[in-house]
């Protein structure tokens, strides 16, 4: 594949308060960009793009468009994601999969980014802005490792900045500039002249994955080593990913984490664990009070005393789950060894 002599494809990530984000950067953008854009938003499965794109035409002298499965890439269009599907590039056509959840979304931006790093190496520049979470750090990160050039909008005036604050923390970023100079800078960098980079065959092997051209154990293996943790949307085993400067894992079914995104998933999954506990103490209690009050002497002496104690570890309970804490905190203070 050849390497164009200068940035031909711009991704952009986003979340919560995107559109507006979207709307202020493309709105600087001209019709003769050399470019095209892949936009990846978080959406609900049941979202409209077809609504969010009409939004975007009334906005930009772009040529705004939902993406479809197929389509070719064209420089001067806007190509914006669908619900519940990834958007990938491929040979400078469009993929629209349901492949697997990456950091528990689809579509999510680390799978946008990837596959654009792959296909356009050192001519693609990525872009994060406002949202929560910590997808598109990796994304970022599979860009730089191929070439790219990367831009995070400043996050002291986005309206969600942990997004933009992840990947500046994470990884060194070309360009952390606010959304009023963002297009323009976009619009310089397109027209700067590149030198082609190798593209790193690990990730070769994560975009043919989620291509669904390959995924294997035997895969995932060549990428890290096994841990002994589970992948919380299949249970299967998790590979560590060994490249890159993000701590990342991934089952051999095609779920992928960054350490983030896998440790906000346990915590939801333990904090659903304990509703479930919860119910069943709940139970349990009602049970032991209707055996107490039929029996007699110090048989129903011990059944009273058994429901006193469970009425104290739901009370608890209840109220650690109902005043939000982190569930971490559950068992108590812990030592903090420093290094």
């Amino acid at each position: 594949m050849s390497v164009p002599n200068h940035p031909s494809l711009i991704v952009i990530g986003t979340s919560a308060g995107g559109m507006p984000a979207l709307i202020e950067v493309l709105s600087q953008l001209p019709a003769t960009l050399p470019a095209a854009v892949l936009v990846v938003q978080h959406l609900a499965p049941t979202s409209s793009s077809e609504f969010l794109v009409e939004r975007l035409n009334e906005s930009t002298t772009l040529s705004c468009h939902v993406a479809r499965h197929g389509q070719h890439i064209h420089a001067g269009s806007v190509y914006f994601c669908q619900p519940d599907r990834h958007l990938l590039v491929k040979d400078h056509h469009l993929l629209v999969t349901k492949g697997p959840h990456e950091n528990n979304f689809r579509p999510a931006i680390d799978a946008l980014f990837r596959s654009a790093a792959v296909e356009f190496g050192a001519g693609v520049i990525g872009v994060v802005l406002t949202g929560m979470l910590h997808d598109g750090t990796a994304g970022l990160d599979f860009i730089r490792r191929c070439g790219g050039t990367t831009v995070v909008q400043d996050p002291r005036e986005a309206e969600f900045p942990s997004m933009p604050e992840t990947a500046l923390r994470s990884l060194p970023i070309n360009y952390a500039v606010p959304l009023a100079r963002m297009g323009h800078l976009l619009e310089e960098l397109v027209r700067q002249e590149i030198t082609p980079s190798t593209i790193p065959e690990d990730l070769k092997l994560e975009a043919a994955i989620a291509e669904r051209v390959v995924g294997s154990a035997e895969d995932v293996e060549k990428l890290g080593h096994q841990v002994a943790l589970t992948c919380p949307d299949c249970g299967g085993t998790l590979w560590q990913i060994d490249q890159g400067r993000v701590l990342r894992y991934r089952c051999h079914t095609g779920h992928s984490f960054t350490a983030d995104s896998l440790l906000n998933r346990s915590q939801d999954t333990l904090e659903e664990t304990l509703w479930v506990a919860l119910r069943m103490m709940e139970e349990r209690k009602n049970l032991l009070t209707s055996m107490a009050s039929r029996g007699e002497g110090y048989w129903s002496v011990q059944q009273e005393e058994r429901v006193n104690e469970i009425k104290a570890h739901i009370n608890r309970l209840r109220e650690f789950l109902l005043n939000g804490k982190d569930v971490d905190n559950l068992a108590g203070p812990t030592v903090r060894h420093d290094r």
